[in-house]
């Protein structure tokens, strides 16, 4: 038995064949037994190692404007208030409330001027001491007057009539690509900032005006001279030519820190009320039916040229209380806005923006101001016509002596004279200076 027991062959254990499992064997991914968890032998690296999860890059950032990097606020020497828009927004009309609280739209702590939630002072206007006077005043006279040497140093001498053709011809669409447009938003603060990068490139800039600033383009060309320091050499409808002066220096521009957003715009009284003021409930109503029913004066296209709107609506008082223009067409935010520069402009009262259209009445005082006007223009011209007679007279008074009368004519040619030369002097400072009217 015990022989028959050791010549049977013995099966092979398993611990001989460990050494060919580890040199041979095949160990299955973790990804096809997912649920199985199974230690590799030997010692080696536990099954975890393989599910070692890797360190994440962190995402992608792009760099932020609001991030300033560390370094300090900007500053700025421009002497005046920071405005969203120069020409559609008065510093006299105050607000009755913000849309919004006062989040600077040039980016927290990027300015060192604070955000009123209408503008950035270039004043500081708070009191240092209760018993101290304010000195907003004062200050902003003294920076009226800087600014007013300021540009009269880069300006120089006026352009002569060549210099200012050679401008005005270089700026022509045919001749150069260059312009800036300025839209419903009239004279914007970063439009400063454009205004200066081509004059790097060019002595003068074409600035083309369209839509709402252009009901009062006397106030565009104003800021436009203001804010910038420029002289506009040429204006032929809405196209202005806007020169940078003499002694302007491209590197030493000024220091203008661009808005990052649009502000809100704060809440004002409403501009058409329940009733008009002298007038009763029914009066009212009355009157903003008869005004849709009233001949349209004209009708505004959209992005149009409205600068002798004002001009017609005050002809059309003389002959109807009521006017009525068409605004079809366009956003409701510019026929309102132009409904308030009639009001300002011509003046008169808003009664209606119904129907996209904008109905305005001149008043019951209208006639009693006409009349009051003329009484105090007709004084000046009775008083004129009188001097002039006396001169006559005395002109008469003295020819009747052959010397004096000679005397007289070795005058008048000296005036002639000094007619001739004080007028071309004033030609060509009005050439340079003045800005001539449309017609």
């Amino acid at each position: 038995m015990l022989l028959l027991r050791r010549a049977h062959p013995q099966r092979p254990c398993h611990r001989h064949l460990s050494s060919l499992l580890d040199r041979y064997g095949f160990v299955p991914p973790a990804s096809l037994t997912p649920t199985q968890q199974q230690d590799t032998p030997h010692g080696g690296a536990p099954a975890d190692a393989d599910k070692k999860r890797r360190t994440k890059k962190p995402p992608y950032r792009p760099p932020s404007s609001l991030d300033r990097g560390g370094r300090p606020a900007s500053h700025s020497d421009l002497p005046f208030d920071f405005r969203f828009s120069y020409t559609e927004s008065r510093p006299d009309l105050k607000p009755i409330g913000l849309r919004e609280p006062k989040y600077s739209p040039f980016g927290p702590g990027r300015l060192d001027r604070p955000w009123t939630g209408l503008c950035a002072p270039a004043v500081d206007t708070t009191l240092r001491s209760v018993d101290a006077e304010d000195p907003a005043p004062a200050a902003e006279r003294d920076l009226q007057e800087a600014r007013r040497r300021e540009r009269e140093r880069v300006l120089g001498e006026p352009l002569t009539p060549a210099e200012r053709t050679f401008f005005v011809d270089k700026c022509q669409k045919n001749r150069t690509k260059r312009q800036i447009n300025l839209g419903r938003d009239g004279l914007t603060h970063n439009m400063l900032n454009d205004i200066h990068n081509h004059w790097k490139h060019g002595e003068a800039v074409r600035v083309k005006c369209l839509g709402v600033p252009t009901v009062d383009m006397q106030n565009v060309c104003h800021e436009l001279e203001d804010k910038t320091g420029g002289l506009i050499i040429h204006r032929q409808g809405g196209l202005l030519i806007l020169y940078r002066g003499r002694h302007y220096h491209p590197k030493k521009r000024p220091v203008i820190p661009l808005m990052l957003w649009k502000p809100a715009e704060p809440i004002y009284p409403r501009l058409i009320k329940t009733t008009i003021e002298g007038l009763t409930v029914e009066e009212t109503k009355a009157m903003r039916k008869k005004g849709l029913h009233v001949p349209v004066l004209t009708k505004l296209a959209k992005n149009g040229y409205y600068a002798s709107l004002v001009l017609m609506v005050q002809d059309a008082f003389l002959a109807d209380e009521l006017v009525r223009i068409d605004c079809k067409g366009l956003p409701k935010s510019d026929y309102r806005k132009i409904g308030v520069k009639l009001r300002d402009l011509v003046p008169c009262i808003l009664v209606s923006f119904d129907k996209e259209q904008i109905i305005v009445w001149r008043g019951k005082d209208y006639d009693e101001s006409i009349q009051d006007n003329m009484q105090k223009a007709l004084p000046s011209v009775l008083e004129s016509e009188s001097a002039g007679a006396v001169k006559n007279e005395n002109g008469e008074q003295e020819e009747t002596s052959s010397e004096s009368a000679a005397a007289k004519n070795g005058k008048d040619e000296q005036e002639e004279k000094s007619s001739d030369w004080s007028s071309n002097e004033w030609s060509e400072g009005s050439s340079s200076d003045e800005v001539p009217d449309d017609k």
